[in-house]
């Protein structure tokens, strides 16, 4: 499926070329652990927006002699995961820096109590 009208990825790797967002004093990810961490922070926020989409397509009614049916409803839920997903990679709604910003904490915390 061509999302390309979502496209916006050139600011997104800007900004992890650069390591900091400094317009939000975000940092990003440089080692495998901080990717790792960036990864399931930007899924979570894409099943996030995912759920927020399904939710806003329910009771919407398909008309036509090809509406409807359980064919449409598939589609429509893979339609708002991809494009979830879409969002989320490409900065999403700031969602995925404050996780990923938590599991970076909550890393830091387990490292102290293990030495």
């Amino acid at each position: 499926m061509d999302m390309k009208f979502l496209d916006i990825q050139p600011q997104v790797r800007n900004l992890i070329q650069n390591q900091t967002d400094t317009k939000n004093n975000k940092t990003l990810p440089t080692n495998a652990f901080e990717k790792k961490a960036w990864e399931t922070a930007e899924t979570f926020e894409a099943v996030f927006l995912s759920q927020i989409l399904k939710s806003m397509s329910i009771g919407i009614k398909a008309d036509g002699p090809f509406g409807g049916g359980q064919g449409e409803e598939v589609f429509q839920d893979v339609l708002s995961e991809q494009i979830a997903s879409q969002i989320a990679r490409n900065g999403g709604i700031g969602l995925s820096h404050a996780v990923y910003k938590e599991i970076l904490k909550t890393q830091e915390v387990n490292d102290q109590n293990v030495k």
